[in-house]
């Protein structure tokens, strides 16, 4: 902030300025790979790709459990963003592997993460979203296959060399906007007279996934979207079908066997003969 005060910009004009420069300061030839949610971080890092003038190609991985008017807004203000379809949709995932929880998320990896290998990607990550990611998050980053792969530096450490020569197979990150207040992203929007996914204006504070577990507001979003709820219903049915015969084999006693019940410990951590709270059930079930 010592030099934002030196140099006699307001808040937003530094944070717009920063976010530049660290996206002019390794467009790769080919330009970069920008990951687009739709959302407002994602609204931001796209709109300040196209100031600072570098190239790139914007993608939106579709999930098959996207909010509607989500998608109809990509596809109407961001024309140019492509939407890459997955190879198999959130239903056959929870077949197969039943449903995702807090501790077991398998659904973002694969429904979500894909892309961008072997380039320079784009995110709009920031550390004011959770504790976690100002840990484990930094403006330049290099992913390799796994997570311990992982190599964090910040704009003035010695690494970002190792950032501009890595020749490793696996995704070179930069988060632009890593360092922005939700204050931030929210003035810079309205500042460029940005349209943005009418969600938010009806309370709606994170556009994810209908039915995501990380969700504050899971029950509402499956109630606003009944036909999303009944897929799930109908996805767990089918999971149920395999999972019994499994723990019969094994001779184990099913977690539970009724999918309504299964569904409402899902959306509430809790049935009428489990009274658990919603995060040590699921951390429960994602143990077993």
């Amino acid at each position: 902030m010592e030099q934002m005060m030196m140099s006699g910009l307001t808040e937003l004009e530094y944070r717009i300025k920063k976010a530049i420069d660290r996206l002019q300061a390794f467009e790769p030839e080919e330009g970069y790979y920008l990951a687009f949610s739709g959302g407002k971080d994602s609204q931001c890092i796209y709109h300040l790709a196209v100031e600072a003038g570098v190239k790139f190609d914007a993608h939106y991985n579709l999930t098959t459990v996207d909010p509607p008017e989500l998608v109809n807004f990509i596809r109407k203000q961001y024309p140019n963003v492509s939407i890459n379809y997955p190879k198999t949709s959130m239903w056959r995932l929870i077949e197969k592997k039943g449903l995702p929880t807090r501790m077991r998320r398998y659904c973002c990896q694969i429904l979500k993460e894909g892309g961008g290998e072997g380039r320079i990607c784009v995110t709009g990550v920031r550390w004011a979203e959770s504790r976690k990611r100002k840990t484990n998050r930094r403006a330049f980053e290099i992913l390799g296959k796994t997570n311990a792969d992982k190599v964090l530096f910040n704009d003035n450490d010695e690494g970002r060399q190792l950032f501009e020569n890595c020749q490793m197979k696996g995704k070179r990150i930069i988060n632009p906007i890593i360092d922005w207040s939700d204050e931030n992203v929210w003035s810079y929007i309205k500042n460029r007279n940005i349209k943005y996914c009418g969600l938010y204006d009806e309370g709606h504070k994170r556009l994810g996934c209908i039915g995501c577990p990380l969700s504050s507001n899971m029950a509402d979003e499956l109630e606003k979207w009944p036909k999303y709820k009944e897929m799930y219903k109908k996805a767990i049915e089918r999971f149920l079908v395999g999972y019994l015969e499994r723990c019969k084999k094994r001779n184990a006693e099913p977690f539970l066997t009724d999918p309504d019940k299964w569904f409402e410990w899902w959306v509430n951590g809790k049935t009428d003969d489990w009274t658990e709270e919603q995060i040590e059930g699921q951390e429960k079930f994602g143990a077993n």
